[in-house]
Formats: C-alpha cells, structure tokens, sequence
C-alpha cells in the first residue's frame, strides 16, 4: 500500500485543482426521474464517482447500476459525483438530493480535502452532517463510506488521522465501509488516465466490482426489509 500511495502522490495534487463545471448539472435527477418512486442509490461524491475522462456509462455507479438491473432489484441509481467536491460542497448539495426517496447513501468525499491541507475536524464534520441529514430525512436509509487515502507528502499524522476518519465514522454510525475505494487502481499506469488521477474504464470496472461486494448484501436487505 505504502507504494500504492507514494505513487499517487504526485498526481493526486492536482485532483483538488479540476474545474467544477459539472456542478450545474450532476447532482438531482430531472423532473422526470424525479417522478420516479423507486428507491433510490445515491452515489454522493467527486470526480472519481463522476467518471471524469471516460464515458458517463462507463463510471462505476453506471456499471453498479446495471448489476442491479441484472439481478434484479428494484433501485434506481442517481449519480451525484462532482469534480473538485470537498465534504462542505457534498454536504450543502444535501438537502436538495435527500428530496428523493433515498434507500442507500454511498459516500465518497473528503479526498479533496486531504488534499487541499484542510483541517481534518472540519472535514469529518462535513461528513457527519451529510450522514446524520440522511437518517433525518431518510430513517431506514443504509449508508455506505468509500474510505480515500491521503498522499504521504501530507506527513505520518495527517494520513493517519485522514484514514481513521472512514472507519470511525462507519462505526459510529452503523454504516459500511468500503477501506479503499482506489484498492488495485491507484498508482496502476494502465489503470488511470493520461493525468495519472482518474481511472480509465477498465479502472472503473474493478472499481465497480469492490463496491459491488459491499453494496449487494445491503441491497438484499434493503428488499428483504
């Protein structure tokens, strides 16, 4: 892992540096998927959840979207992956994506954060907020937290700090998580684009596969309860 990450520092510096033009339009469905009463999987996250750089069918939401279609279940996924979100922006876009009849949250922030220097209180804070705005809104709804590592260059303490960060709030809130989001992708040449930050399809695609393990049992209890 320690090389894993020492490859990702680099190019991981510029990740906090991607233009937000998909904020205007990534984050509700339109009026017409608004419609729509069937529970709802909300991906809430950045760029990598986003699928920057490659085809919108070929992020990992949209490849968990049709392992749900194929086996079956009645959820609908909404993508809500911004490129350059920290935790704050995640959570003042909450309320509007809570209006929807959400059954399981997956959380995918705080990497922009990280890498932005920022203090790691505010940021489990953020995450805090969006998870408790969740349950209030949502009381049954599962929550899901995509863990992120943060470059070594931040020093010892920070990273250690920033990975404590998921798992303790998956413990404090009984939700599931997923260590390492970027587990078998990070630091991989063929597996990310050009910028060496975003994956390419086929890093979606394994991506897609780790989370597919942890969603699928909370899916199945979602339609057993």
């Amino acid at each position: 892992m320690r090389q894993v990450l020492l490859g990702l520092t680099a190019p991981l510096i510029m990740l906090g540096c991607m233009a937000r033009e998909q904020r205007k339009g990534a984050a509700a469905p339109d009026s017409t998927e608004t419609a729509d009463a069937a529970p709802v999987v909300l991906f809430l996250g950045t760029s990598l959840t986003a699928g920057l750089g490659v085809e919108p069918g070929e992020a990992y939401p949209a490849l968990i979207e049709r392992k749900i279609d194929s086996a079956g279940y009645a959820f609908r996924v909404v993508n809500a992956g911004v490129s350059g979100e920290t935790a704050a922006g995640g959570l003042r876009r909450a309320e509007w994506l809570l209006s929807q009849p959400v059954a399981v949250l997956v959380l995918e922030l705080g990497a922009n954060d990280a890498l932005r220097g920022q203090d790691l209180r505010e940021t489990r804070g953020n995450l805090q907020a969006i998870i408790t705005r969740t349950r209030a809104a949502h009381p049954g709804a599962a929550i899901v937290i995509a863990g992120m590592e943060a470059p070594p260059n931040l020093g010892r303490a920070y990273t250690a700090e920033f990975r404590r960060i998921f798992r303790e709030l998956a413990e404090e809130n009984g939700a599931v998580l997923i260590p390492f989001l970027l587990e078998g992708v990070g630091g991989v040449p063929e597996l990310n684009q050009a910028d060496g930050i975003h994956p390419t399809a086929a890093g979606h695609t394994i991506m897609a596969e780790h989370v597919w393990k942890v969603l699928e049992p909370v899916l199945m209890q979602r339609r057993k309860g």
